[in-house]
């Protein structure tokens, strides 16, 4: 077969990519300051690439996929399959923001104030486009990088910058004043190369492995045992995906019930739980959740 030709992207995106995979079930490991990292799936191959270019790359086919951020999509206009949506990143698990920012002293308060005004970003076209539909004039000049310092210098009257909390933005003594996109990470593919029927099953199976893996580290397992007369008191503390399994412990009166819960609620939920009988509680990570 035709191996798959997937992008990985490049840059802060790297290490978390990587390590997603590694829960997914697939070890990308990058040999100093190759391109072209091995993984242990003799139907795939992979290049390394700049997000903001990998919708270039796939489009134009050199790529059979790869994942790379949606404003990078959207700045490209490529021409891509979208096969699924994840939110990871190099900080948090929240999408990223394209934010409108200015000095914190400034007297530019809405969008309208920046009639005439120059804005630096890395996102030109989507800024541009952004302006236009709201019939607001504006000078957008591209930004190579150090965004935040140009409009401090008075390079530039306001940026549109990605945040994922705000702090850097005002670290740098600017506040936002308008949220123009939110993003996240997508699986995009060369839509040629989805009419090869084995390609586009290895992509389904990175897509579901992928959101598992996501998932999962939301998640955590719990598994305890509870007296009979408990039971029902324990089990209406207990939320899950699906009704807890329950299974009754050898010739006793006790039970092992197991579930899934969301990581944020174990701290709270453990007390409750030995407050209302459950004993010998255990907590487990889970790699995927499918």
């Amino acid at each position: 077969m035709n191996k798959l030709k997937l992008g990985i992207p490049k840059g802060s995106l790297l290490n978390s990519t990587i390590a997603l995979f590694k829960r997914a079930g697939w070890k990308i490991e990058t040999n100093g300051r190759s391109y072209f990292p091995t993984i242990n799936d003799e139907a795939m191959e992979c290049a390394i690439c700049r997000a903001q270019e990998m919708s270039r790359y796939v489009e134009s086919g050199t790529l059979d996929a790869g994942l790379t951020g949606k404003d990078w999509t959207a700045e490209n206009d490529s021409e891509v399959e979208i096969i699924d949506d994840f939110i990871y990143s190099k900080v948090s698990r929240k999408p990223a923001r394209w934010v409108l920012a200015v000095p914190f002293d400034s007297d530019i308060k809405r969008i309208e104030d920046l009639e005439g005004k120059k804005i630096a970003t890395e996102l030109v076209n989507f800024t541009k486009k952004y302006f236009e539909a709201k019939n607001i004039s504006v000078d957008v000049e591209f930004s190579w990088g150090a965004t935040e310092a140009k409009v401090i210098s008075g390079l530039a009257d306001a940026i549109v910058e990605v945040t994922e909390t705000g702090s850097t933005i005002k670290a740098h003594g600017l506040k936002i004043i308008a949220d123009l996109m939110t993003t996240n990470v997508q699986l995009i593919a060369n839509k040629n190369s989805l009419k090869d029927n084995e390609k586009k099953t290895k992509l389904d199976q990175i897509a579901l492995l992928l959101k598992g893996a996501l998932l999962g580290e939301k998640l955590v397992g719990l598994k305890m045992n509870v007296a009979e007369n408990n039971m029902d008191t324990v089990i209406s503390q207990l939320p899950s995906l699906n009704a807890p399994t329950v299974a009754q412990l050898y010739k006793t009166d006790w039970f092992s019930v197991e579930t899934v819960v969301d990581i944020g609620t174990v701290r709270e939920l453990i007390p409750k739980l030995m407050k209302n009988g459950a004993e010998g509680i255990i907590e487990y990570p889970l790699n995927k959740v499918i």
